[in-house]
């Protein structure tokens, strides 16, 4: 994800090359990969956390606060990127980015917890919607939630149909993996030589997330590659 944002600035920010290479084919593709992989570990991850949660308390009005104010916090991340976006690059202003996907899904995926092949039912279903959603477009930006997509470009794009369906998808793995005839958490991290990094970065990822663009604009600005007007 670094290292493609990082390839994305040098066109986008320094004009190093097209950036239209970053807005279909190839590059496109790679970056759904990565985000959809983002989302599907997110999913995952749910249900790791979920499982723990339980533990020490019942589910019920008290466990969906936790997750209630988990996504809204991530959500309100993706706010701060719209509101920051809106200001320095308008022209590509992100309205539903993957911080806001994240952050609803967080909340709408409470009910889906404890579900195994329901949820890889209604995520291939959620999928389905979502291909569907893209024949359609409008002039505005009120739908762009669900998956109808405005007719202006947006840096950052990631509706609820079809990546909710990913989401459901990484829950139904993690209901499956970690289930109640499989192991309940992941193993410990194998003592590999440079793994701590690659753990740090898994345990942090919202924070590099949000930290590693504004250093990667920085250096760029730093480095001569960028003028501030």
């Amino acid at each position: 994800m670094v290292l493609y944002h990082f390839s994305f600035d040098l066109a986008y920010f320094a004009g190093l090359f097209d950036v239209s290479f970053f807005r279909s084919g190839l590059a496109l593709n790679i970056a759904r990969l990565g985000g959809g992989g983002f989302i599907f570990l997110a999913g995952l991850s749910l249900t790791l956390s979920y499982r723990r949660a339980v533990q020490t308390r019942p589910a019920g009005w008290g466990l969906f606060r936790k997750y209630l104010g988990r996504g809204l916090g991530v959500f309100s991340f993706g706010l701060l990127i719209t509101f920051l976006t809106w200001i320095f690059v308008p022209e590509d202003m992100i309205v539903f980015g993957i911080l806001h996907l994240i952050g609803a899904s967080i909340i709408l995926a409470y009910p889906f917890l404890t579900l195994k092949l329901p949820n890889a039912v209604l995520g291939f279903g959620c999928i389905v919607v979502g291909l569907y959603l893209r024949g359609f477009d409008a002039e505005h930006a009120y739908l762009a939630w669900l998956g109808v997509k405005p007719d202006f470009s947006m840096l950052d794009y990631w509706p609820l149909f079809p990546w909710f369906g990913v989401m459901l998808l990484g829950i139904f793995a993690g209901n499956t993996l970690y289930g109640e005839r499989g192991r309940t958490t992941p193993g410990p991290s194998p003592k590999l030589p440079g793994i701590r990094p690659l753990t740090f970065l898994g345990r942090h990822s919202l924070l590099v997330y949000l930290l590693h663009q504004p250093i990667l604009i920085a250096a760029l600005i730093l480095l001569g590659l960028v003028k501030i007007p």
